[in-house]
């Protein structure tokens, strides 16, 4: 089952990295870093490109979400699977999730037994 705050969670660390990886080079061989300022173009097609990244995230998270295959997801639907999810991320079973839990955790795919 996709689970889709790891995914989102990876995108966004991707991101910090990608940035921090550019100014250390940039610092490592100039020793200070250059802001390099990206064309509109550039800009519009990295947001279109992020934005079609995250549709289909969503696309797959419906399709492991939607249990009755509706095609949209219902709040029940949610909260099973959100309860899962908290469950599965939950190893020491305290009911409280804490840092290292959640800096642990993957993206897991698995088959959803339903209805």
């Amino acid at each position: 089952m996709f689970r889709l705050w790891p995914i989102l969670l990876a995108i966004v660390a991707t991101v910090f990295l990608a940035e921090a990886m550019v100014v250390n080079a940039a610092e490592a061989q100039g020793g200070k870093s250059t802001v390099v300022t990206p064309t509109p173009a550039a800009e519009k097609t990295e947001k279109e490109r992020k934005l079609a990244v995250a549709t289909d995230a969503a696309k797959q998270l419906l399709l492991v979400m939607d249990t009755d295959k509706s095609g949209k997801v219902s709040k029940e639907e949610w909260m099973k699977f959100m309860d899962a999810e908290f469950d599965r991320l939950d190893a020491d079973h305290k009911g409280q999730l804490d840092v290292k839990e959640l800096t642990q955790s993957r993206v897991r795919v698995r088959p959803f037994v339903g209805k």
